[in-house]
């Protein structure tokens, strides 16, 4: 979420008076940027219409652009394990879709930044697992997030907690395609460093839900603990 984070999750809103099932749909985005992303989770609305069924498999369409050791492919095989839901408490569930990719950042003097990334979305959470290899350490991170951000440890390696607000995005199928914004949900963040000396560079999980509610932080530990060894290029605290 720190670098321009566009998360979607998901909820199928009410239907209006005359309209079919699915004419009007909900994404939840993090506030900066987000459209592509949301037209994306909207697509996966529609699917649930389709017939469907069982967990999604990883896909990974742009990670041929991916500068990094680490491609988005491999984070969404990280993500997207089989005990996920029971990991979030919610074993009854499974991933609905599951992405991988490449997010790229301009900045001011026209450098770019690539920064792989994985989304992974069930009925109840949507998550985000993300790398970060500059040479920015979480100890910066946590001074610029702010006094609300809280320095945990993960695995023996230095790591930060902190919260995101999503805003939700609704479109009205039957009405043109026209969206509209409100306020949405928490998001959870956990920053957590490549190694245990914090030399630059870290890991990022999100978690947040479809009702908008704020999210279980026990949960986000528990698949932050889990899916963090499995990451290429992860070195043991």
């Amino acid at each position: 979420m720190v670098d321009g984070f566009a998360d979607s999750g998901r909820a199928v809103g009410t239907p209006e008076k005359g309209m079919s099932a699915g004419a009007q749909a909900v994404a939840a985005v993090v506030v900066v940027g987000g459209l592509a992303l949301a037209l994306w989770a909207l697509g996966g609305i529609l699917d649930q219409g389709t017939g469907k069924s069982g967990p999604a498999t990883c896909e990974a369409a742009h990670d041929a652009k991916a500068p990094k050791s680490v491609t988005g492919a491999q984070l969404c095989t990280a993500l997207n394990r089989p005990d996920l839901p029971a990991l979030l408490g919610t074993p009854d569930e499974y991933a609905e879709t599951a992405n991988g990719n490449v997010s790229t950042m301009t900045s001011a003097d026209g450098g770019k930044t690539s920064t792989p990334e994985a989304d992974v979305d069930l009925k109840t959470y949507s998550l985000r697992l993300s790398l970060s290899d500059d040479d920015v350490p979480v100890a910066d991170m946590a001074a610029f997030l702010g006094a609300t951000a809280q320095r945990r440890t993960v695995l023996g390696h230095p790591a930060v907690l902190y919260s995101d607000r999503t805003i939700a995005l609704s479109f009205n199928l039957g009405g043109g395609g026209k969206a509209s914004s409100g306020p949405g949900g928490i998001a959870r963040s956990l920053l957590v460093a490549r190694d245990e000396k914090d030399g630059g560079g870290f890991y990022e999980v999100s978690l947040w839900r479809q009702d908008f509610a704020t999210p279980d932080d026990a949960a986000l530990f528990r698949v932050a603990e889990k899916v963090l060894p499995t990451v290429p290029g992860w070195r043991e605290g």
